[in-house]
């Protein structure tokens, strides 16, 4: 008789339970960094746009709010995601990123279409930018900042895979490419005395934040729709497997993902003279080896005689 088995309670690799309340703190601290930062620089930036009068300030103005709108999300996503798991979310909060991350994907479309807008008028009705010292000022804060806060939120997505510090680092990444281009079409604006460079600059930021959205949705819809692990994931849990001695075969792997949370199922065939209390064995033995590459995965075993015919879903 096949045996479905539940994957048991393992430590995590490297550290176990330290390492994963680490990758906690490492969330949560950068969810509170990106807020901080936002609020600085929404401060600075309004004074700037106030004293300027340049659209390029504006647009990013605009992408700095959004981002403390978007930072508030990814907190409150964070707070929930690592929430463990209780009797009516038996899987976790894990899908929680995922959600914030397709929520901050709306609000980043329609600030790139409002700049757009707003470009265009300034196009056609060109204004001089003035006080550009003070908003070339502001902006050299800005770059500072932001650049800072990127390089901890990519080292907390490396060590966590968090997909809303990862978003919340994309909006910033944007955000950074918007200082320098309003910095460039300051400069440029001043110099050639082309205030249309400034419409020009927002015009290329509000693109760059385009190719953000597409990104954010395609990978909260992925795991929003239980898509499969990357094939790279998939061959290796394969290679696992098949490289232990008691494996005979497996098929009908299956994968999904829910925040840092891995979910592996697949059928394994033993030797159809394998005993129970064996086949028991080693089952442990094969979550085991995936457990050392895949730590924090949830797994579960189907484990069948070798030979037997089944119905099968052919996922292999």
């Amino acid at each position: 008789m096949p045996i479905d088995r539940p994957a048991a309670s393992l430590p995590l690799a490297g550290g176990g339970e330290d390492a994963s309340a680490s990758r906690s703190r490492l969330m949560r601290l950068a969810t509170w960094a990106s807020m901080a930062v936002a609020g600085v620089l929404i401060s600075a930036k309004l004074l700037a746009w106030l004293a300027s009068g340049s659209v390029a300030m504006l647009s990013s103005l605009v992408d700095s709010s959004l981002d403390l709108l978007a930072s508030g999300i990814a907190w409150f996503a964070v707070r929930q995601a690592l929430t463990p798991a209780d009797r009516e979310h038996r899987f976790g909060h894990g899908k929680a990123e995922a959600l914030a991350a397709f929520a901050q994907a709306g609000f980043i479309l329609a600030s790139a279409l409002g700049l757009i807008l707003a470009a265009g008028d300034r196009l056609m009705q060109p204004q001089a930018v003035e006080h550009e010292d003070a908003a070339l000022a502001v902006t050299g804060l800005a770059i500072v900042l932001t650049m800072a806060l990127v390089l901890f939120q990519r080292h907390v997505v490396r060590r966590t895979g968090s997909m809303a510090v990862g978003a919340d680092s994309l909006h910033y990444a944007g955000d950074l490419a918007s200082n320098l281009t309003v910095a460039a079409t300051l400069v440029l604006a001043m110099k050639f005395d082309a205030p249309w460079l400034d419409a020009a600059g927002a015009i290329l930021i509000a693109l760059y934040l385009l190719l953000g959205v597409r990104t954010l949705l395609k990978r909260s819809l992925y795991v929003l729709m239980d898509h499969e692990l990357p094939e790279g994931e998939r061959e290796r849990i394969k290679a696992i497997v098949r490289g232990l001695p008691a494996v005979r075969d497996l098929h009908d792997l299956r994968t999904r993902s829910s925040g840092m949370t891995r979910f592996i199922q697949l059928h394994v065939e033993l030797d159809p003279g394998t005993s129970l209390a064996e086949a028991h064995r080693r089952g442990d033995e094969i979550e085991a080896a995936i457990h050392a590459d895949f730590p924090e995965a949830e797994i579960i075993l189907h484990l069948d005689p070798h030979g037997v015919m089944e119905a099968r879903q052919h996922f292999t």
